[in-house]
C-alpha cells in the first residue's frame, strides 16, 4: 500500500525541516555539545513540524555516528530503525487516547528500565494537553527528575491548557506557521522529484488553503494528484471547493459599489458551481485582509499574484477604513456561523447585506470632520440672530408665567413676583404680546433658560452616549457654565479636554441632540474653566429661579464663580 505524501516526505534530517530554523539550530547545537535537556515541550499550530522534530531528537541522541555535528546520519542501524518505526527505545504515546492517571503510572513504572537498544529512551507524548489533571500530577515528579537514560518530548497545539508546573519543568520551543513562500518552494521541489505535473498557480492556491500548515498543504496536493492528468488551477479549485479569484474580486466590487443584487448574484453563482460557502467566506476575508494590509502599508507582495495586485490597490483606495473593518468582521463571522445555518449561503448573504445596511448613527459620527464643522456652525449663527431681540423680555416673561403657576401651589412665590414686576422697566412688551407668550408656552423655543438645560442635561448626555460613548465621556468631564444667545457654554478643566471636545464632530453631535430635546437650534461653545478664569461673564444667563436668584435679587449678592451642581 503506498504511503501518503506527508509520510513519504517527512523530514529525516535537520536541514529538511522547513520554516523552523530557529528551533532546528538550537536542537542541533544541543546534540553537538551533548547538552540535550531531559524534557522538551513543543507547541504550535498543527502541521508545522512538532512530531517530526521530536523524532529527530530521538534519532540524534541515539545515532551511532561519532561525529556529533552530523547526527542524525540516517545510515546507522539506530537511525534506520527509527525511520522504519521499529526502534524499541522510542515510545510514542497519544495523550488523546491515554488520558487517565493509570496510563501515566504505567509509564512511570516502566521508565526505570534501561534502554534495550540505544543510549536513551525517548518518550514522545503527542497532544499532551489532553491528559487529565490527575495524570499531569502523576507525571510531575518523573518529569522533574527522570532517570538519566530517559528524555521526554511533549507536543501540543494548545499550550494554554498545560499546567504551569509542567511548563516550568520543560524547555519550551514555539513552532510558527510556515510562510506561503516557503510552502510553495517546498511543494515545487518535492513535486519535481516525484515527477508530478502541476501548473504553477496551483502551488499558490494550495499554500493559501493550508494557512501555514505544511502537512495540510502536502495532504491537499496529494488529493489533487490522485489522477494522472495534469493539475490545472481550474481543476484544483473544483476539487478543493474554492472559488476563482475573479469571483472573489467581483464580490468585493459589489461591496464597493454597494450593489446588493450583483453581490448576491455572485454568491449564488459561486455556490451553484460547487464552492464551499465557508471556504468562499474565508477567501473573501483573506482578500479584504490584503486590502487592509495595503492601507496599512504592510502588504506582503510575495503572497499575491500579479493579476490581483492592481485590484487590491484599487479597492484599498476606494474602501474607507471603517467600512473595510465592518466588511471583514461580517464575513469573518460567516466563516463561523455558516455550519449552523439551514441554508448553505445564508451566512454569506447576511454578511453582505449587513455590510450594506449602515446605522444612521455611524454616518453621523464619521461625516463630521474638521472640514465640516465650520460649515455646520456658520448656518447656526443666523439662527442665533433671530432670538436676540427676544431675550430682553424673556427674563421677565418666563419667570412671570412660571411663578404665576407656582403661586397656585405655594404661598411665598406671589410676593417675589410682585417685587419683580415693578423692578423691571420692560413690562410694556409683555402687555403687547400676551397672545404670543401663551401660544409659545408649549415649546422651548423663545423661552429657553439655563434651568431647562440643567433639568434635561442627564437625558442629553445619555442620548449622546447612544451615538458615541466617547463624546458622552467628554461631556461628563465638563460643566455647564452658562447660556448666551442660544449658545451653551461648556467649561473644561484643561486645554486637552477642551481640544478633544472641539474635534471629531463632538460639538456637532451634542448640538444635534440638544436641538432634538429642546426643539430649537442650540450652538455649543467650549471654554477652559480654571480658578482664574472661572468668573462668569455678565452677559451669560445664570439660573435665576431659586436660591441663586433670591441671593442676587433680594440680598444684593454678586456671582463670582459658576459651577454645575452634581
Amino acid at each position: 500500500m503506498p504511503k501518503a505524501l506527508y509520510r513519504k516526505w517527512r523530514p529525516q534530517s535537520w536541514d529538511e525541516v522547513a520554516g523552523q530554523e530557529h528551533i532546528t539550530q538550537t536542537l542541533r547545537n544541543a546534540v553537538m555539545l551533548d547538552r540535550v535537556a531531559h524534557a522538551y515541550l513543543f507547541s504550535g499550530p498543527r502541521g508545522t513540524g512538532k512530531t517530526t522534530c521530536a523524532r529527530l531528537v530521538a534519532k540524534a541522541v541515539n545515532c551511532l555516528n561519532p561525529d556529533l555535528e552530523n547526527r542524525p546520519c540516517n545510515e546507522c542501524d539506530h537511525c534506520k530503525a527509527i525511520t522504519a518505526g521499529r526502534f524499541m527505545d522510542l515510545i510514542e504515546i497519544d495523550a488523546a487516547s491515554n488520558t487517565s492517571v493509570d496510563d501515566v503510572r504505567d509509564l512511570r513504572d516502566k521508565i526505570n528500565f534501561s534502554p534495550s537498544q540505544g543510549r536513551f529512551k525517548v518518550y514522545i507524548i503527542d497532544e499532551v494537553h489532553m491528559l487529565s489533571t490527575a495524570a499531569f500530577n502523576a507525571l510531575l515528579k518523573t518529569l522533574e527528575e527522570p532517570p538519566a537514560h530517559a528524555i521526554f518530548v511533549l507536543a501540543t497545539t494548545e499550550i494554554h491548557k498545560i499546567p504551569a508546573t509542567v511548563l516550568s519543568r520543560c524547555q519550551r520551543h514555539e513552532f510558527r506557521r510556515i510562510p506561503i513562500e516557503i510552502i510553495v518552494n517546498y511543494l515545487k521541489e518535492k513535486s519535481q522529484v516525484e515527477g508530478l505535473k502541476i501548473e504553477e498557480p496551483v502551488f499558490m492556491e494550495v499554500a493559501r488553503q493550508a494557512t501555514g500548515s505544511l502537512r495540510d498543504a502536502i495532504s491537499l496536493l496529494d488529493q489533487l494528484t490522485s489522477t494522472e492528468e495534469e493539475i490545472s488551477l481550474e481543476k484544483a479549485q473544483t476539487i478543493l471547493g474554492t472559488a476563482t479569484s475573479l469571483r472573489v474580486i467581483e464580490i468585493v466590487d459589489a461591496l464597493v459599489a454597494k450593489d446588493a443584487a450583483a453581490g448576491l448574484e455572485q454568491i449564488d453563482q459561486a455556490l451553484d458551481t460547487g464552492t464551499d460557502p465557508r471556504q468562499l467566506a474565508r477567501q473573501v476575508v483573506s482578500y479584504l485582509r490584503n486590502v487592509l494590509l495595503y492601507q496599512m502599508d504592510h502588504l506582503n507582495s510575495t503572497d499575491i499574484t500579479d493579476d490581483i495586485k492592481p485590484k487590491i490597490h484599487a479597492h484599498g483606495n476606494q474602501l474607507p477604513l471603517p467600512e473595510l473593518l465592518k466588511a471583514i468582521n461580517a464575513f469573518n463571522q460567516a466563516t463561523v456561523d455558516e455550519q449552523a445555518n439551514w441554508h448553505p449561503g445564508l451566512g454569506l448573504e447576511l454578511a453582505f447585506t449587513e455590510y450594506l445596511v449602515k446605522p444612521a448613527v455611524v454616518v453621523a459620527e464619521q461625516t463630521p470632520t474638521p472640514q465640516t464643522q465650520p460649515t455646520e456652525t456658520t448656518p447656526v449663527q443666523p439662527q442665533q440672530s433671530q432670538p436676540k431681540p427676544k431675550p430682553k423680555p424673556e427674563p421677565v416673561e418666563t419667570p412671570v408665567q412660571e411663578k404665576a403657576v407656582d403661586s397656585q401651589k405655594t404661598e411665598p412665590r406671589p410676593e417675589k413676583i410682585k417685587e419683580e414686576k415693578p423692578a423691571k422697566p420692560r413690562q410694556e412688551p409683555i402687555e403687547k404680546e400676551p397672545p404670543q407668550t401663551k401660544s409659545a408656552a408649549p415649546t422651548v423655543e423663545g423661552d429657553l433658560k439655563l434651568s431647562d438645560i440643567h433639568k434635561q442635561w442627564r437625558k442629553v448626555k445619555s442620548m449622546v452616549g447612544k451615538h458615541n460613548p466617547r463624546t458622552e465621556g467628554l461631556l461628563n468631564t465638563s460643566k455647564v457654565v452658562g447660556l448666551k444667545d442660544n449658545t451653551l457654554i461648556l467649561g473644561f478643566s484643561s486645554d486637552t479636554l477642551k481640544d478633544m471636545m472641539d474635534k471629531g464632530g463632538n460639538l456637532t453631535l451634542t448640538a444635534d441632540i440638544l436641538e432634538e430635546v429642546f426643539g430649537t437650534p442650540i450652538n455649543v461653545n467650549c471654554i477652559v474653566s480654571t480658578h482664574e478664569s472661572s468668573a462668569v461673564p455678565e452677559d451669560i444667563e445664570i439660573d435665576n429661579d431659586g436660591m441663586v436668584g433670591t441671593a442676587t435679587r433680594d440680598l444684593g449678592g454678586k456671582i463670582t464663580k459658576a459651577k454645575e451642581a452634581d
